[in-house]
């Protein structure tokens, strides 16, 4: 009678919040935990518990700040190395990649928040704002 064997490169599996640690997403596991816990990890379009088993096939939406990451991951790894094998274990998607350039030559081109002020309001701005009452 054959033996059927499994490959253990299929059924590796890891906890989220680890391979996100593994995968230098986050400097901190506790960072990665609180990050799934609050929505902003999600498992092939779903909010899941940072216990969740991931695999290798997986589709993670990772928000980081204002950036969106969309990751296929390729690799398991549940301790951290270094960061040209953390590379090795995701893939990012084209228009992931796409979505941050735009995103982030929005942000060269748009104004720092308040440089259309010139500092101190003057006396007259103060009394300005006493008159529409904006103070």
């Amino acid at each position: 009678m054959p033996q059927t064997t499994t490959n253990p490169v299929e059924t590796a599996r890891t906890r989220l919040d680890k391979w996100l640690w593994a995968a230098r997403f986050f400097k901190h596991r506790t960072g990665a935990t609180e990050a799934v816990e609050g929505g902003k990890v999600k498992l092939n379009g779903i909010a899941v518990k940072p216990a969740r088993d991931v695999k290798a096939g997986d589709r993670l939406d990772i928000t980081i700040g204002e950036d969106i990451r969309t990751v296929i991951v390729r690799a398991i790894a549940d301790k951290r190395g270094s960061a040209t094998v953390a590379q090795t274990l995701y893939e990012e998607t084209a228009e992931s990649v796409a979505a941050r350039e735009r995103a982030r030559a929005l942000r060269t081109v748009a104004a720092a928040p308040g440089a259309d002020l010139q500092g101190r309001p003057t006396k007259r701005d103060r009394r300005r704002m006493d008159r529409f009452g904006a103070r």
